[in-house]
């Protein structure tokens, strides 16, 4: 059930919390993150491994090892109380590379918020 009138309001909210997600990534931000994932969270990580929301956040603990990471080309998919994120991302690895992924987070109104339930990260 779609207990919001308003889809403008959403895809700013969402296009928000995705600015957030990444922030945190960043900024290796625990805290935020306790806010914004779900309880049920998985993450396909790079290497081909699924993780659940603990370790997740016990990853996001850990010193970031890139840096400038930056969003490119958001798509925000709205349907209903659930709403799909593809982006392509551009970031400097430890040793000065450039390095390059896509992600796409998978997030659901619940009790009137919205939350991320599912991540699924690529890196190159």
């Amino acid at each position: 059930m779609n207990t919001s009138a308003n889809p403008a309001s959403d895809l700013k909210t969402l296009l928000t919390l995705n600015q957030d997600y990444i922030r945190s990534v960043q900024m290796s931000d625990v805290q935020r993150f306790t806010e914004i994932l779900g309880d049920d969270f998985l993450c396909s990580l790079p290497d081909g491994s699924l993780i659940d929301r603990t370790k997740f956040l016990e990853q996001t603990a850990r010193p970031v090892t890139i840096s400038n990471l930056q969003v490119h080309d958001v798509d925000v998919r709205l349907m209903g109380d659930v709403a799909i994120v593809h982006a392509r991302t551009t970031f400097t690895m430890q040793d000065g590379r450039a390095g390059s992924g896509r992600y796409t987070d998978v997030w659901a109104r619940r009790n009137g918020q919205w939350v991320a339930v599912s991540a699924h990260v690529t890196r190159q």
